[in-house]
């Protein structure tokens, strides 16, 4: 089937020594059968020494050195596999991030947030709701009766309508989808139960308010919306679904908001930078997005 993309997918390139925040620190990084029936028949010493680095698993995963660096980033934050043996050599994970995929009546990609570079790009992008063909996919179509997609060409309608502004075009997506926002007590309290990559996230994510209002940065505030939604909305299987996938995203909106006033974030790299970290610790951990998820279909 076709595989489409945002008009802004193919904008980005990995930024590897110039990244601020790399993507080889931090994350338990899996290797996948492919790549490693590829390792254990690469020459030379290098193919040995990732070999070595290897965690022998039910899920094998490189081991991480200090500070939770991969083995293989080196000391300019450059990737020693691609530089050894190239990167054909690279698993899965490593070659896809920070691509994700929705799979409906068609295949669609996207760049994910939790890599600020990507993040940068997407809220720069007024573009959001254009999508082109870039593609096929092998994945077989879904066949089930409910059209996330159409909904969210709907909700993507109500988002440009630059008519109204922000705070109204919010509003009637929250009414026509009968979402209720929920005490910000409720939130504080799931927020605090949620599990950190970095604990300074906790107390950032803390300073969470409904009420905290950021007028300057509304197209930024729209297009993060915008991504959540394609991410987290497209693959609804009924409207129930699609009612708590979109109060999640909504959520995570007022967070961004949250976070842009507390921090008194200005530069589209400042903000970007937020954007990456509610990405990573809430969208990038399965356990955190779905008790967010959760909440929100419980309001």
């Amino acid at each position: 089937m076709k595989l489409y993309a945002p008009n802004y997918y193919k904008k980005f390139k990995c930024i590897a020594d110039k990244c601020d925040h790399s993507c080889c620190v931090g994350w338990e990084i899996d290797v996948d059968p492919e790549a490693l029936e590829k390792y254990k028949s690469a020459k030379g010493a290098y193919g040995s020494a990732v070999l070595d680095s290897i965690v022998m698993d039910e899920t094998p995963h490189f081991k991480l050195e200090s500070h939770e660096r991969c083995p293989h980033l080196n000391e300019n934050g450059l990737c020693k596999i691609i530089l050894e043996l190239g990167e054909d050599y690279l698993c899965g994970i490593c070659r896809e991030h920070p691509r994700f995929y929705n799979y409906t009546s068609v295949a669609e990609v996207g760049i994910g947030m939790s890599c600020t570079e990507a993040a940068r790009i997407i809220l720069s992008s007024p573009d959001y709701a254009e999508l082109e063909c870039i593609g096929e996919s092998n994945i077989e179509p879904d066949c089930i009766d409910f059209d996330g997609r159409a909904v969210r060409h709907e909700i993507y309608r109500v988002l440009t309508d630059k008519t109204r502004n922000y705070s109204e075009r919010l509003t009637e997506i929250c009414q026509r989808y009968s979402i209720n926002i929920g005490e910000d007590s409720i939130w504080l309290n799931a927020i605090d139960s949620l599990e950190y990559l970095d604990e300074s996230h906790r107390r950032l994510f803390m300073k969470y308010s409904s009420g905290h209002l950021d007028t300057e940065n509304n197209e930024y505030r729209e297009r993060f919306l915008a991504y959540f939604i394609y991410r987290h909305v497209t693959e609804a299987f009924d409207i129930d679904d699609l009612r708590s996938r979109l109060s999640f995203c909504l959520f995570c909106e007022r967070l961004f908001t949250s976070l842009i006033t507390s921090e008194n974030a200005k530069s589209l790299n400042e903000i970007a930078v937020l954007a990456r970290i509610i990405s990573e610790e809430i969208e990038y951990s399965d356990d955190n997005t779905v008790a967010l998820t959760e909440l929100a279909e419980a309001q």
